[in-house]
């Protein structure tokens, strides 16, 4: 029995069985300061009408697979004009998934690249639709991390990939990359008829919005998602980009792959989008004072940031503190096996008022 139990394994891809699955762990009776969610809920009386919004929803009914009013709704809100496509994902996993499938061929080498360190899903996305994934390593300067140009530039023209990620802001480094060097980036990706995709995951955080210049670049797609507003719980990613290229790739997308009770849920939110963009701005505030307490902390090194998160180095071992934080009951994530160069950091979440006090005077006496 146990070897025909076994036998059946081997229907399983290789490079599945060796891979692991995303951990995520059990914060209850934690502080949760590891997953960069928006530590506000909605105002008693939003909760009170959103109940009776999705009391109405339908829910013997499978939704409309063109979502034409949450479509409305987001290209009001991010301000996307109707001569450009707009798919919607369950969540921006879903939409990094289906674009490794879009561009994936068989029989044939396919390439997605992407600097490093950033995002885990790029390269588990490319490599469970069998695409090869190239990352290029990042600058890291004593405030951010940036663009290695010259590298990526080659890196490009040497792989000739089907699309180039380019997150901003970055995740886990939280920086935004110099303007110009991603039009240099953007240039090179066209020049071999590669996609550029912008994932502004952390935008309302952020300085700048590659939204706006999507008339500019033919192949510039430009991805988002309602997670980091304060919506992670529904799960919705949206992306836009031309028109005929949107159309396409809308092809792989699951004819119902946004539930109705998400669509309802955002599309009312986005009725009072105000009260997220105050919790985003109070968030950015209290981001700051988080960088500053971290940058007087003897042996702490914080990055700048333009998320909702910042990214700590520490002189002492970074599992040592994350261990320390965890038994006081503050769970963060720890970053030292995700890439050599964050071999010594945690990323921290910026969290509520007290919240973000805990954190730090628990880091004050761990650091002693």
């Amino acid at each position: 029995m146990m070897a025909n139990a076994l036998s059946l394994f081997n229907n399983i891809r290789p490079e599945i069985r060796a891979m692991s699955a995303y951990h995520v762990p059990d914060a209850s009776g934690f502080i949760k300061l590891d997953a960069m969610e928006n530590p506000y809920v909605l105002p008693d009386d939003l909760k009170a009408q959103l109940a009776q919004r999705l009391a109405d929803v339908a829910l013997n009914r499978y939704p409309v697979p063109t979502y034409d009013v949450l479509a409305r709704r987001l290209r009001d809100y991010a301000q996307i004009g109707d001569a450009f496509g707009l798919m919607l994902g369950n969540g921006s996993d879903e939409l990094i998934h289906l674009l490794s499938m879009a561009v994936s061929k068989s029989g044939e080498k396919v390439t997605i690249l992407a600097p490093a360190p950033s995002f885990v899903m790029y390269r588990m996305s490319a490599l469970l639709n069998h695409v090869n994934y190239v990352e290029v390593d990042l600058r890291k300067t004593e405030r951010d991390f940036q663009l290695d140009v010259p590298a990526m530039v080659a890196a490009i023209e040497l792989h000739r990939p089907a699309l180039v990620y380019l997150p901003f802001p970055n995740n886990p480094t939280g920086c935004e990359f110099d303007r110009a060097d991603m039009l240099t980036v953007i240039a090179a990706a066209r020049a071999v008829n590669a996609f550029a995709v912008v994932d502004e995951a952390y935008q309302p955080f952020a300085n700048h919005t590659w939204m706006s210049e999507l008339a500019a670049f033919d192949n510039l797609l430009v991805m988002r998602t309602v997670s980091k507003l304060g919506l992670a719980g529904v799960r919705l990613g949206y992306m836009a980009g031309r028109l005929d290229v949107i159309s396409e790739l809308d092809k792989v997308r699951p004819p119902y792959n946004v539930n109705v009770l998400t669509e309802a849920t955002v599309d009312f939110v986005l009725e009072h989008v105000a009260v997220l963009d105050a919790q985003a701005q109070h968030i950015c505030a209290t981001r700051a004072d988080l960088l500053a307490a971290l940058q007087q902390m003897r042996g702490v090194t914080a990055f700048d940031s333009h998320a909702n998160f910042v990214l700590a180095e520490f002189e002492r071992d970074a599992t040592e503190v994350f261990e320390a934080l965890k038994a006081r009951h503050i769970l963060v994530k720890n970053m030292s096996k995700a890439h050599p160069m964050l071999a010594q950091c945690l990323r921290l979440t910026v969290g509520s008022d007290a919240e973000n006090h805990s954190l730090i005077n628990a880091l004050n006496e761990i650091l002693l």
